[in-house]
């Protein structure tokens, strides 16, 4: 058959693997070679619970992105770390006397991907409280701290996390807001009074083939004197699913008066998936700090790539006649 025959390069055509790279702790990322975009999961730290009876922290901002560019050059990666659970020193500061006065536990860090227009996850709100019988809001975060004592839920960041729960009245403290879902809403008629509310679900992501789900948010305290307790009501609020932290039900350094035995202390919320602390009781004394939030994470998954690389000068003469009719040969 006639051919157009010019100067001969050569065609190399092959197939990147798809990869999945996975930072628990900041680094830098170098993306293949032909790698233009990527699916990634941004994940910041959870914020940390509050003590004597306070809120449960929100969970770390979570951003997915199912196709972000990505530079040829290499790209810092920062994983943020939770948020401290707030402490008694914050609590009961002389001579502030027996009661907390206005603190948090600290909010999560952020986490995020690049440098030039980086994508970044905002970390979770901590949790708040004050003194007894003022309402405080919940704080801001990736997802928002819950409310104290008739407050409002913190915020959460828009495509992020939810808010924080709310508090409709004195002696309700509420869980923080979770990825997927609002922290719990207290008030009469909706929950009993002294429980603390349940902290709201995490997001389900598929990024790495399975379903997992991360920013649970943090459950708020109840409040645990001897009365509450041998009335059968020593229920602290649940962490939401995927890591939001339990709050604790009475110190774990408290003496086993009657009626605390095997009481469970809070958990923190999980790591590398950017849960809320868990609140603290209000009757520890003092003793124990709340829950800290947990770390977050960065995932990026570069696709698989089929490629030809080169072109050749040689064309089928019936090619180049038919792109001459049509109009789209070019020389």
């Amino acid at each position: 058959m006639p051919r157009l025959v010019g100067a001969t390069q050569t065609l190399t055509s092959g197939t990147q693997a798809q990869q999945i790279t996975t930072f628990n702790s900041s680094g830098t990322f170098a993306a293949q070679p032909k790698t233009t975009n990527a699916w990634v999961l941004v994940l910041a730290g959870g914020g940390g619970g509050s003590v004597g009876g306070g809120s449960g922290g929100g969970a770390g901002g979570h951003l997915e992105v199912p196709s972000h560019p990505l530079p040829l050059s290499p790209v810092p990666i920062t994983v943020g770390g939770g948020g401290a659970g707030a402490t008694p020193a914050d609590t009961f500061p002389p001579p502030a006397g027996p009661y907390p006065r206005h603190i948090s536990g600290s909010s999560g860090s952020n986490s995020v991907l690049g440098a030039a227009a980086p994508l970044t996850a905002i970390g979770g709100g901590g949790g708040r409280i004050g003194v007894s019988g003022t309402p405080e809001n919940g704080n801001p975060g990736g997802s928002g701290s819950g409310a104290y004592n008739g407050g409002t839920g913190g915020s959460g960041t828009p495509g992020q996390g939810f808010r924080g729960g709310d508090s409709a009245g004195g002696g309700y403290y509420a869980g923080g807001g979770g990825a997927g879902a609002t922290g719990q809403d207290l008030g009469p008629g909706l929950t009993t009074q002294y429980h603390g509310g349940n902290g709201g679900a995490g997001k389900a992501s598929s990024i790495t083939g399975s379903s997992v789900t991360r920013g649970g948010g943090g459950g708020g305290a109840s409040y645990n004197g001897t009365l509450y307790v041998n009335n059968g009501n020593p229920n602290g609020g649940l962490g939401g699913s995927g890591g939001g932290g339990n709050a604790g039900k009475v110190s774990p350094t408290f003496d086993n008066a009657a009626g605390y035995t095997n009481i469970p202390a809070w958990t923190a919320g999980g790591v590398n998936l950017g849960g809320g602390g868990g609140a603290q009781t209000s009757y520890a004394g003092g003793l124990d700090p709340a829950a800290p939030g947990g770390s977050g994470t960065v995932i990026i998954i570069e696709p698989q790539v089929d490629y030809v690389d080169g072109t050749s000068s040689c064309w089928d003469l019936r090619t180049v006649f038919r792109a001459v009719k049509a109009g789209t040969w070019t020389n």
